[in-house]
């Protein structure tokens, strides 16, 4: 049920004394080891000795994605490059790369971390586990490699693509537990069933999904197409790569490991911490990073955080699966609307694939917002009256939830581009 249960299932008190501790230690080390945190500090007026309760927290400064890609490559490290044994960088497409380096102390955290994370999705010594995420700069891939052979299971490095050759393997190799983003896990159910590959030829028995935000209706999907219990895990490169937090069976919300970083939601126009409970962005502060420690970082991810008691036993809070990104949002007519609401609202209603396409374009003064969704086989070869119900039915519900209409439009299965890694959802052709 653990992977390290002194640690997870810790009393409260006794983690706030560790985070305080590894907290006044980080602030020290940024401070003296690495210039943009000494600058930042400066201008704020504020000295490492201030900070000596957790609630000090919110005076130290926010640390963005820009601040890491202006200190692009190495600026922002708080070690030697002889003591950095490993460096992941992100994909950089809007910009330079955000690079991320690694001790071997922190290898060894991370790797610790994945461990808990893998047993929390159902892995165990004597799972075979297919890792269907990129290898390479991307920290997906190897941060669950490490943390699977941390447990003792036996791993499949076969990175993303060349579906049909994931779904032999699957079958040959007797894999049991799947690590990919959702929307490939789908495309994979997808493949198979076009096959014709029997759910009986293959011994899945959990998913854990990451690296895109995806709704309970899509874990109900993967979970009825794929025949097993799938979880969500979150992380992100900047803080340590996947690991930070995951859901256990319980499936109520995905723990943060608060032994290593400390979570909290702000509000993300103002910067204002918000209480417990409430929507917000997501800001980390890591606890043991030695290459890379950061401060307040700003996730740009909107979820809830929660300490109510979880069932699995686990003390650290739990996080809401994300609920989108304050610049993945769309504000059409001036209302937030999210990719994941769609999909809520399409998955809900029934009658189509978990495969969609929002198209926003401005006529005039006025923005438009079409969303594109793929029909079953099944009801693409129905009468047209039927798929003119299904059609406003989702337009009707997307208006009762967005607040605003959409055009919908229903196109035949497999006409929209399927991704091996993270699914575009959005077109965005306004010139804003």
């Amino acid at each position: 049920m653990y992977w390290n249960q002194h640690c997870e299932c810790m009393p409260q008190e006794q983690l706030a004394a560790v985070q305080l501790e590894r907290l006044k230690n980080i602030v020290e080390r940024v401070y003296h080891d690495v210039p943009f945190y000494r600058s930042k500090f400066q201008e704020i007026g504020l000295e490492p000795a201030e900070i000596n309760t957790l609630d000090d927290l919110t005076k130290l400064p926010f640390t963005t994605k820009q601040d890491l890609r202006d200190n692009y490559p190495f600026r922002m490290f708080a070690t030697s490059l002889s003591d950095i044994v490993r460096v992941h960088a992100s994909s950089g497409t809007t910009g330079k790369p955000t690079v991320v380096g690694y001790t071997r102390s922190d290898l060894n955290n991370w790797s610790e971390l994945m461990a808990r994370s893998l047993t929390c999705g159902g892995t165990i010594k004597n799972s075979v586990i297919q890792i269907a995420y990129g290898y390479g700069l991307f920290t997906g891939g190897f941060g669950f490699h490490y943390g699977a052979e941390r447990i003792g299971s036996t791993v499949i490095p076969i990175s993303g693509g060349n579906t049909r050759r994931q779904l032999m393997i699957m079958k040959d190799f007797g894999t049991t537990v799947l690590a990919c983003t959702p929307s490939y896990a789908i495309h994979l159910a997808e493949t198979w069933e076009n096959l014709g590959i029997e759910r009986s030829e293959l011994k899945l028995q959990h998913g854990i999904f990451g690296a895109e935000p995806w709704s309970e209706e899509m874990r109900q999907e993967i979970e009825k197409r794929l025949g097993i219990s799938a979880v969500d895990i979150y992380g992100l490169s900047e803080v340590i790569g996947p690991g930070v937090a995951c859901e256990c069976q319980a499936k109520n919300g995905l723990h943060i490991f608060e032994d290593h970083f400390i979570p909290e939601i702000i509000d993300p126009v103002t910067g204002e911490s918000l209480p417990y409970g409430e929507e917000g962005e997501l800001v980390i502060t890591t606890l043991t990073k030695e290459a890379l420690p950061i401060l307040r970082y700003r996730t740009r991810d909107i979820s809830i955080l929660t300490k109510e008691p979880c069932a699995c036993g686990r003390t650290h809070v739990r996080m809401h699966k994300v609920m989108g990104r304050t610049d993945d949002m769309l504000v059409i007519r001036g209302v937030n609307v999210f990719p994941s609401q769609v999909e809520s609202v399409i998955l809900e209603i029934g009658g189509t694939e978990p495969h969609y396409l929002l198209i926003v374009d401005r006529k005039g003064s006025m923005d438009e917002l079409e969303v594109q969704v793929e029909v079953s086989p099944e009801m693409f070869s129905d009468q047209v009256r039927g798929l003119e119900d299904l059609e406003r039915k989702i337009r009707h519900r997307l208006q009762s939830l967005l607040g605003i209409s959409a055009k919908v439009k229903l196109v035949e299965p497999h006409s929209l581009p399927r991704s091996e890694g993270k699914i575009q959802r959005v077109i965005d052709r306004r010139k804003i």
